[in-house]
């Protein structure tokens, strides 16, 4: 029966997570359940229970997490300030009179509405909000103006400071710095990706995407609205690259440069005129309860790894892997795969808190390089938020979307964006040094070999 209790634990905790229980409290329940039953057959002693307490001191000591409420605050002040809704205005006078130029507005918009709340609910919402009714009064295909305002959204799962990010890095036990650095690339292409696919559809087929005519700019010069989106656009995203700047320059540590962006959110809402009382509370109570959410996620996940590895269950995964043929290569196709399929059925902190601590083991084992195969999984992950059809993203479009957008639209708008993505992961998968700061060797699958530790008596 002890060699079965590990994959028990987690046959158990999938059957929870599929009664709908919420996962921070399954992951807690399932552990302290199995706890017992691994004191009571002798497995480990009751030390684990002190070794539980460590990993609770551990986490609220974590610096990397105290960045997670100080950069969610900063990105909040500024979506709840209008600044997201500045920034596409600007770009709306500049890009709509042409073809498919409220498309290069919202991603625009998106990708540094996703760098500044570091959330994809809230980009995709905001974004869909702000950008989804002025495209389709311009007569856009609703199939582009919905897969374009969820692809957007989702960037900010891959681009720093994003929380997700954060999150995989504390999975994985890597540097949050060297993921920030390694990200930077893969989401540069990611959103050059998305603009050149937008400019070939409109290039191809214009009635997909016609140019603005209810725009009343013909007396304003072109330097003038070139100089109005600068500055819409240029303080935000201006904020995020010193932010950013002083963390990957050693100034500041995660947390700090999270403090520093705060300060500039509350500054640039007060020039503006637009902070008041209201909306910082709403800021902070969005905060709150956000922070709470993820803090309760990763105590559960910490106490269901602790005890999953206390009845050997890292032996069992890792003897599951040793079937896996053709060795490093073998390993990151497959769970790339697995994840992918995973996706259609998981939401991303259900496979962060899970899936991910059971295959971290393994690629140190097998010599991967773990800040690529981290920024792999984050642009793997990005799709799940897309997947039809029960990716975040498409929910949280379909609520702030009008009736006459069917749902099928929105699905059918998503499948080109999912597909840019799959790309892009098959791209760093075939060219790794995309992720600046890795050292992947070359791949040679005959030399690596699986050597599973004795099991204990």
């Amino acid at each position: 029966m002890g060699d079965f209790l590990a994959p028990i634990m987690l046959a158990t905790l999938v059957v929870v997570l599929l009664a709908g229980f919420p996962v921070a409290f399954s992951l807690a329940a399932v552990a302290g359940a199995f706890g017992v039953v691994g004191v009571l057959t002798g497995r480990f002693g009751t030390s684990f229970l002190e070794a539980m307490i460590f990993r609770v001191q551990g986490t609220f000591n974590n610096d990397n997490l105290l960045a997670i409420p100080l950069l969610v605050f900063m990105g909040m002040l500024l979506e709840r300030t209008g600044i997201a809704e500045d920034m596409f205005i600007a770009l709306n006078r500049l890009f709509g009179r042409r073809p498919g130029g409220l498309a290069y507005a919202a991603i625009i918009v998106g990708a540094a509405l996703s760098a500044i709340t570091g959330f994809v609910s809230a980009s995709v919402i905001a974004v869909g909000l702000i950008a989804l009714p002025v495209m389709l009064r311009a007569h856009y295909d609703p199939r582009l103006a919905t897969g374009v305002i969820a692809a957007s959204g989702t960037l900010a799962q891959i681009l720093p400071p994003s929380l997700v990010l954060i999150v995989l890095a504390e999975q994985m036990e890597v540097s949050l710095l060297d993921i920030y650095r390694g990200a930077i690339l893969p989401g540069a292409i990611l959103v050059g990706a998305y603009l050149l696919y937008v400019f070939v559809v409109t290039w191809r087929t214009p009635r997909l995407a016609p140019p603005a005519t209810s725009l009343n700019d013909d007396l304003v010069s072109t330097r003038s609205l070139w100089t109005d989106a600068l500055i819409a656009a240029g303080l935000p995203i201006g904020l995020m690259a010193l932010v950013l700047a002083s963390i990957f320059f050693g100034v500041a540590t995660p947390s700090e440069g999270g403090a520093f962006g705060v300060i500039g959110a509350l500054v640039l809402g007060l020039a503006k005129g637009k902070l008041n009382g209201t909306n910082l509370r709403q800021a902070m109570s969005v905060t709150g309860i956000l922070c709470s959410g993820i803090l309760f996620l990763l105590l559960g996940a910490s106490f269901f790894t602790l005890v999953f590895r206390g009845l050997e269950g890292d032996i069992w995964v890792q003897a599951l892997f040793k079937a896996v043929p053709a060795g490093q290569t073998g390993f990151i196709v497959f769970i790339n795969l697995a994840i992918f399929l995973l996706a259609f059925f998981l939401d991303f902190f259900e496979i962060a808190f899970i899936v991910i601590p059971l295959i971290a083991p393994v690629a140190r084992l097998l010599g991967v390089d773990m800040v690529w195969l981290t920024v792999l999984l984050a642009v793997n992950l990005q799709t799940s938020f897309m997947h039809p059809p029960f990716g975040i993203a498409l929910y949280n479009l379909r609520s702030v979307a009008p009736r006459a957008v069917s749902t099928l639209q929105i699905y059918w708008g998503a499948l080109p964006f999912v597909g840019i993505q799959i790309l892009l992961l098959v791209l760093l998968i075939a060219i790794p040094q995309i992720v600046w700061q890795t050292r992947v060797a070359p791949i040679d699958a005959k030399d690596i070999r699986i050597e599973l530790p004795a099991p204990v008596d």
